[in-house]
């Protein structure tokens, strides 16, 4: 499965920062691309970023505010990973907040909570 996130008219900003974060190839496909009037031209269609573990998909959308506030995503992995998912997580609160550090829990694994600057909220699960 694929996440594909709402944004209200920042999908580029936002992609373009995931992207930074984790890696990977990221594909815009604009309202221009579609043929859409002048004043739409800047308009995410279609956002794709491949990472190497997974997809992300985004797309600017009129009602996304109202829609999808609070939308979150969870990633898992394995303990030889949570390394660069811990700096991962404080790319990703910059400008956004720590819900709960990333840290050891009673199941085994490492959690973390965080809220990235667009409000997109990313829980993190890496070990066992």
């Amino acid at each position: 499965m694929t996440p594909y996130l709402a944004f209200a008219g920042n999908a580029r900003e936002a992609m373009t920062f995931y992207q930074s974060v984790l890696g990977g190839q990221l594909d815009l496909v604009t309202g221009k691309d579609f043929g859409l009037p002048p004043e739409q031209h800047d308009r995410i269609m279609h956002a794709f970023l491949r990472t190497e573990g997974w997809n992300l998909m985004a797309a600017d959308s009129d009602k996304a505010a109202e829609r999808y506030q609070g939308f979150s995503l969870s990633v898992m992995g394995t303990e030889d990973e949570a390394a660069e998912a811990e700096k991962q997580i404080a790319q990703l609160a910059e400008g956004g907040s720590v819900e709960m550090k990333f840290e050891q829990q009673q199941w085994g694994a490492r959690f973390g909570i965080v809220r990235d600057k667009y409000g997109i909220t990313w829980q993190f699960n890496f070990g066992e």
